[in-house]
Formats: structure tokens, C-alpha cells, sequence
């Protein structure tokens, strides 16, 4: 590639001679990213009002994903009640959303990293609400399998995970308190959607209830949308799951912790429940207010700890030593009973429960190296999770009924899986421990 310069009134200083033509020679066949006019800075602002505001669409994202997910119990309650279909039917179109939101967020991840986070936003919030719509209409299985299972879980896949993979540029050392406030929105969306459902369902109906979700949903999407702004990183071609994350050994580390984790973090949520109906005879109806109560209380926790691990113990040993927390509370489940103690694990639990999971995705974000793979290797560790979800539900079940219905031994296996999967976190902190001055590794070291 030629440029001619004609008449160059040039001075001395750039070694070219006055009143002349010249020419630069330029190699041909070299990256547009790296002759563009354009230079990318790859250093987070770590804060400002934009990357703030940023928060606001990733939060929204989290409540049609994971807050319309994990509030499935009340949609549940309905389905066993009124189409009389069995539980365990009934819970394969919770455990397929969750799912699909966890393994949909590998690719959207992918998808984010190459530019794309707002074409997959929109995206996922018109599948989301279409969802919605479609499941107020359904009146068989199959139809409720594919609107509320298939759909909703892919929408909410393809939306939470470049919304969170986004805040997450935007920020280094606030990044745990950033990416805790807008995982609320799991909190606050699994309070919004099954109270209005719950709540509106005697006075409209269920369908329009649903379609009051969709209308929310659409005009929460909307702002969302108007909002979001991702960064203007370099792009680095890469497949769908980069192999070679897992060579680096503190991230394949804390895949498998967290696989553990996540085995059975989801499954005390949805067993509490069936607990409270079984163990402690409370109705169903009342069975439901666990589900609030939980997500309530998680909210404070998610910032707070958000907080605790951007200032001082970091986000890695946060998840660790929250998960290890919540094991525990696995095993203190053996000891509830009554009424009043059902209600107090509740609160104890949905605190722990939302330290835990607020920090998770900031956690994985401190073994990415390259913020340009941010959304990629963020999601391969959802991906596995995914799996872990899937897989869990069904296994507690099957301890629970080889135990002639007693859940002695499932809490137990739930506590033991979740600290087992805390201690696995932690050793993946110490790996990268005297890389970060924010472990509890560096300063044991000092």
C-alpha cells in the first residue's frame, strides 16, 4: 500500500526534506484492529456515571432470567393444583429454564466478547416476554414445557450474560460491588413475578396475570435496552469455548468448585418448599412465602458483601468462604422442626444464599486475564454450572426417596457437596493468591 504525500510542507523533525513529494510505504495484509484510526483502551474506568448506569440493564437482565426462574415455585404450585399434573413433571420445566439460561449464557458470552451484547439483549428480552405471553395461553404440558422451559430459559440466557460480562468491563476494583448490585435483580425479580402472580391470579385469572408478567417484562426490557453500552474492546477471534482456559490451572480449579457448589445450591431452594409441606405441614399456599422471604433478605447481602470483597478480602475468597457458610447451613437444616424454625432458617438462609451467588460471577471474573474473553470464559464456568443444576435436583430426589421421604440424608449430601466445593474455591484463591493483593493468601504471606 502506497500513500502519496505531495508538496509536504514538513519540517526537519520528521527527517523528511521540504518542498518534495514523498512516500510512505506501508505493509499490506496487516489487521484492520491494529491499523485502525481507532485505539481501544482496554483499562476499566472503574466507575463514572456511565459504567454506573451500566448496573441498571444487567440488573434487569438477572430479573427476567434468574428472578423469573428461581420464583418458579409459585408456578409450580398452580400447575399441581390446577392441572393436576405430578410434581415431578412439573418441576422438569423450572429445572430446563434454569438450565438453558446457564449453558445459552456459554454462547451469548462468546457472542458478547465479538460485539455483539445489544443485538443479544434485544434478542433474549422479545424471547422472554413472548415466553411469557405464549405460556398465559398454553393449556397442555408440552405447551408450557416450550413457552416457560425452552423459550424463557433461552431468552434470559442470551440477555444476563452480556449485561453482566459487560458491568464487568467497566469495572476492576468495585467490580465484586458492581456486579453484586445487579445481581439483586435475580432477588428482585423472584419477589416481583411470583407475587404478581400470586397476588393478581384470584382477581384476573392466571392467564392475565402471566400477561401483566409480560407487559412488566417488555417495559423493564425497554429501559434496559435504551441504556446498555458496552465498551469498545479490542475483538479476538476465538471459538465458542476457549480449551485453553482450562489449562490455566486456578480457573479449571475453580470450575470444579464451583460445579460442586452449584450441584446443590439450587436444589436446597427448590426443596425447602416440599420440605415445609412434608416435614413441617405448612399448606402450599403459605409454603410459598419462603420464596420470598429468601429473595428478600438476599438483597442487602448481595452489595454488602459485594463491598467486603472489593475492600478487603476479594471476591474469589468471598464466594469461598460464603459458599463454605452455606454448606453449613445444609447441615443446620437436619435441625428444623417447627414453624417458627422454618421461618428464622429462612431469613438465615436466603442471607447466606445471596452472599453467596452475588459474588459468584465476579469470582470468575478475577481468573479472566484477557478482558476481551471476559463474556467467553465467565460463561464456560455458567455452562458447567448448568450441568450441575440439571443433574442436582434429580439426585436429592432420589436420596429422598430412597430414604422413605425423609430428607435426613439429602441435607446432609447437600452440605457436604457445597463446603466440599467452598475448600475447592479457596485453593483456587491461593493459586492466584500471590498474584492479588486482595487474598487472604497474600496476607498470610506478608
Amino acid at each position: 500500500m502506497t500513500v502519496q504525500i505531495a508538496e509536504a510542507k514538513c519540517g526537519p523533525g520528521l527527517g523528511l526534506e521540504p518542498g518534495k513529494s514523498h512516500e510512505i510505504i506501508a505493509e499490506e495484509n496487516l489487521d484492520p484492529l491494529t491499523t485502525s484510526a481507532t485505539t481501544f483502551d482496554d483499562e476499566p474506568p472503574d466507575g463514572g456515571f456511565l459504567a454506573w448506569s451500566q448496573v441498571i440493564p444487567s440488573h434487569i437482565a438477572n430479573m427476567m432470567s434468574w428472578g423469573y426462574g428461581t420464583g418458579f415455585a409459585v408456578f409450580q404450585l398452580y400447575y399441581k393444583q390446577t392441572m393436576k399434573w405430578p410434581t415431578s413433571q412439573v418441576s422438569w420445566i423450572g429445572s430446563i429454564q434454569i438450565f438453558l439460561c446457564f449453558l445459552v449464557g456459554m454462547v451469548s458470552g462468546r457472542l458478547s466478547d465479538a460485539g455483539y451484547s445489544r443485538h443479544l439483549y434485544a434478542i433474549g428480552a422479545i424471547m422472554c416476554a413472548f415466553g411469557m405471553f405464549m405460556t398465559s395461553l398454553a393449556t397442555q404440558y408440552w405447551q408450557i414445557f416450550l413457552a416457560q422451559g425452552i423459550c424463557n430459559g433461552i431468552g434470559g440466557g442470551l440477555m444476563f450474560m452480556p449485561a453482566t460480562a459487560n458491568v464487568a468491563t467497566y469495572f476492576k476494583k468495585k467490580r465484586s460491588l458492581a456486579v453484586a448490585i445487579n445481581g439483586c435483580g435475580s432477588s428482585t425479580g423472584a419477589i416481583l413475578f411470583p407475587a404478581v402472580v400470586q397476588y393478581l391470579t384470584p382477581q384476573i385469572g392466571f392467564p392475565w396475570a402471566v400477561r401483566v408478567c409480560g407487559f412488566i417484562a417488555m417495559a423493564l426490557s425497554a429501559v434496559g435496552f435504551c441504556i446498555l453500552k458496552p465498551r469498545e474492546l479490542r475483538r479476538t477471534p476465538a471459538p465458542i469455548v476457549d480449551w485453553a482456559a482450562f489449562k490455566y490451572t486456578p480457573y479449571a480449579v475453580f470450575a470444579a468448585g464451583a460445579f460442586l457448589i452449584y450441584f446443590s445450591l439450587f436444589t436446597m431452594l427448590i426443596y425447602v418448599n416440599s420440605f415445609a409441606r412434608e416435614s413441617i405441614g405448612l399448606s402450599e399456599l403459605e409454603s410459598i412465602n419462603f420464596v420470598l422471604i429468601t429473595n428478600a433478605v438476599a438483597i442487602p447481602a448481595r452489595p454488602l458483601f459485594g463491598f467486603l470483597a472489593d475492600r478487603y478480602v476479594g471476591p474469589v475468597n468471598t464466594f469461598g468462604l460464603n459458599s463454605i457458610a452455606l454448606g453449613i447451613m445444609a447441615f443446620g437444616w437436619t435441625g428444623v422442626h417447627k414453624r417458627a424454625d422454618m421461618y428464622a432458617y429462612s431469613v438465615v438462609m436466603g442471607f447466606v444464599n445471596g452472599a453467596a451467588q452475588g459474588i459468584f460471577s465476579s469470582a470468575a471474573s478475577s481468573f479472566v486475564k484477557d478482558v476481551g474473553k471476559m463474556g467467553t470464559w465467565i460463561g464456560m464456568v455458567f455452562a458447567i454450572c448448568g450441568f450441575a443444576t440439571l443433574a442436582g435436583p434429580p439426585t436429592m430426589g432420589a436420596i429422598i426417596d430412597a430414604s422413605g421421604g425423609k430428607y435426613l440424608w439429602a441435607q446432609v449430601w447437600a452440605g457436604l457437596a457445597i463446603v466440599s466445593g467452598g475448600i475447592i474455591i479457596l485453593r483456587a484463591s491461593w493459586l492466584i493468591g500471590g498474584k492479588s493483593n486482595k487474598t487472604l493468601w497474600s496476607w498470610s504471606r506478608a
